[in-house]
């Protein structure tokens, strides 16, 4: 009925802003037809005074505005050959005839006294003054004016419908979107696999706000704040979807920059007038997606310089959050990425009462994020979802979604039906290393460097104990590489020395096989080299596996050092750590290419296999290289 109401009101009321427009239009159209360009002819001061007033030709002659005048034929003299040119137009008897440009007043009465010295006084012609207003005079001005009005309500209407508050004076309003009790969300709980114990402590919020009672009588205060931490595609901002879908509450969402504005104090005005819309409707949730937009911390070494609008809109966050007003029934969600560069007074108790961190999902997350969107994908039998689980160590539900979403778009270029294994397997290549480009043309020269470089990896690998199982060798040009040896990593929370060396041992592979082979080493180990020397300076300087250092660690988890561009340590420990780093890689560089020149041919044979095949798979990997006895020798040392 409210909609039926709302048309009606629409077509009841037939004033538009158009209608003021071509109202406009048509007054400028009207004025100029009926201002017809004058068709009376104009002649100069020399042709008037030779050829008519000396002849006794004038009637009389009307200056109007001391600017133009208006000379009048005598009708008699009309029809003379000299004034044929004027007698066939409309107005030729009641005229003007001519008129004339003068200058000034005196210089035209003396001109006329002079040019009529020789006529009888009572032939000659006096000069009548008349001061006349034409209403379409004032167009040249009004005209103007009224564009400049037209124009600047064009651009309020704009700014109304673009949604910069509702007018000028509302750019202080929130910019919140809210969600009904009655609008609900299509997200639910349902949706949100995995993360377990964050959907306990959200959904406990969500109860709280639902039965409220089972929780007061007890003593149980409602939470003020609830701040959701951990890397990006974790799920931080689907789950405060899933709340605005399972609240049965009023939801108001917004980022954290749409409360800074190039406006002095409109982010301190929007923050006042989102909780005050918020406690209005109380019981109600706010959720304010990447709140380090806002809540940077103030501190002057970190911020580099000051931003008093920005500082403004956090000090009057942190005072409706806790201040000395209250903020009875509004539980404020708020989620980022960045919590290490929050201000402090943000992150404490009686404001963000609850910290939930996000972590990457484990396998069995993994197998529940994957079926999660598999449900709308149509796929085959051979379809392994542990298999994909398993292949896909460290990826955020983020990335497994677009796994899902390039496996299916792969699976309809081939013209298939269903989505297959291989669809997904391929999907996790192209996201993991990059898009397939077979077409790129590589010299035989080239192609065999990369072919023994990947082998070399390989065979390292096979030959270490504490290396992740290698799945497949390629040497296709995938992204911005030329080759890759794909592992299947285990998950380890905590990784040991010899599994540090043995990693950093396997990277060297690439570049000892091409020593150990060509006698020279190529450019093609940079991407190697840098996770080698990264990783060997997180061993020797951050967590004190070096014998020699000592276990001291220099990590800077507050940012502090970073923010005042300066070392935790003296200029005599960085050459220490630099001498150690240096030992550390050089050492498993020899063990690689030990290894390799112990199974030369191995390396040869899976070099050749690479050139004919491109790509190398398990059954391949163990033909060549043999079981591999990794597992074997890691039971012993258990």
């Amino acid at each position: 009925m409210a909609k039926k109401n709302d048309s009606k009101d629409k077509k009841s009321n037939p004033f538009n802003l158009y209608w003021l427009y071509g109202f406009i239009l048509t007054f400028f159209l009207i004025t100029i037809f009926l201002n017809p360009i004058s068709d009376t002819k104009e002649i100069t001061m020399l042709q008037f005074e030779q050829t008519m007033l000396s002849q006794g030709d004038v009637q009389k002659i009307v200056v109007v505005n001391k600017e133009v005048a208006e000379i009048y034929i005598k009708p008699d003299r009309l029809s003379e050959k000299k004034f044929e040119d004027v007698s066939k137009k409309a107005n030729a008897q009641t005229g003007p005839q001519y008129i004339i440009k003068i200058g000034s007043i005196e210089s035209f009465e003396s001109k006329i006294d002079k040019a009529q010295e020789d006529i009888a006084l009572n032939e000659k012609v006096g000069v009548q003054y008349e001061d006349r207003y034409n209403w379409t005079d004032s167009i040249s001005w009004l005209l103007p004016l009224l564009i400049i009005v037209v124009f600047w309500i064009f651009i309020l209407r704009r700014m109304r419908m673009g949604g910069m508050g509702g007018s000028m004076m509302n750019f202080g309003k929130s910019t919140a979107k809210l969600s009904n009790i009655d609008t609900k969300s299509k997200v639910t709980f349902d949706d949100v696999a995995g993360l377990k114990e964050a959907k306990v402590e959200i959904m406990e919020v969500v109860d709280f706000l639902k039965n409220p009672g089972e929780y007061t009588k007890l003593g149980a205060k409602i939470p003020k704040g609830i701040l959701l931490t951990g890397p990006p595609g974790t799920g931080k901002t689907l789950l405060a979807r899933a709340v605005a879908g399972e609240a049965q509450v009023p939801f108001f969402s917004l980022s954290g920059s749409e409360f800074v504005e190039m406006f002095v104090g409109v982010g301190a005005s929007r923050v006042r007038d989102l909780f005050k819309q918020a406690k209005a409707k109380a019981p109600s949730i706010i959720f304010i997606d990447e709140i380090d937009a806002v809540g940077r911390s103030r501190d002057q070494a970190k911020s580099f310089q000051s931003n008093d609008e920005r500082e403004n809109t956090l000090n009057q966050l942190l005072a409706e959050l806790d201040g000395f007003g209250a903020n009875t029934g509004v539980i404020v969600l708020a989620a980022t990425n960045r919590v290490d560069i929050l201000d402090k007074a943000l992150l404490r108790a009686g404001r963000f009462d609850r910290h939930i961190y996000l972590e990457l999902p484990t396998k069995i997350e993994r197998v529940e994020i994957f079926n999660v969107h598999l449900k709308s994908i149509k796929m085959d039998e051979t379809v392994d979802v542990e298999l994909l689980a398993s292949l896909t160590p460290g990826f955020s539900g983020a990335d497994i979604a677009n796994i899902c979403n390039e496996a299916a778009l792969l699976a309809a270029r081939k013209k298939k039906d269903v989505v297959s294994q291989i669809d997904f397997t391929q999907a996790r290549d192209r996201v993991v290393g990059g898009l397939e480009r077979s077409s790129k043309i590589i010299s035989p020269k080239e192609k065999l460097i990369v072919a023994h470089h990947e082998a070399g990896h390989a065979v390292t690998s096979w030959h270490l104990p504490h290396v992740d199982s290698l799945v497949k060798v390629s040497i296709i040009p995938r992204g911005k590489s030329l080759g890759a040896a794909w592992y299947l990593p285990e998950e380890r929370l905590i990784v040991t020395k010899s599994q540090f060396m043995d990693q950093i041992c396997a990277l060297l592979g690439g570049r000892a096989a091409e020593e150990v082979i060509f006698g020279e080493i190529s450019s093609g180990a940079l991407d190697d080299l840098e996770k080698v020397t990264k990783q060997a300076y997180g061993m020797v300087a951050y967590y004190g596996m070096d014998d020699n250092i000592g276990p001291l660690s220099f990590y800077d988890s507050s940012g502090q050092y970073q923010s005042m561009l300066s070392k935790p340590y003296s200029e005599e420990m960085g050459k220490q750590i630099d001498k150690e780093v240096h030992h550390l890689i050089t050492t498993q560089y020899e063990r690689a290419k030990d290894i390799l020149t112990k199974h030369k041919d191995e390396l040869k044979e899976l070099a050749q296999l690479l050139l004919d095949k491109e790509v190398a798979d398990k059954e391949d990997l163990v033909q060549i290289l043999g079981k591999r006895k990794a597992k074997e020798l890691l039971k012993i040392e258990e």
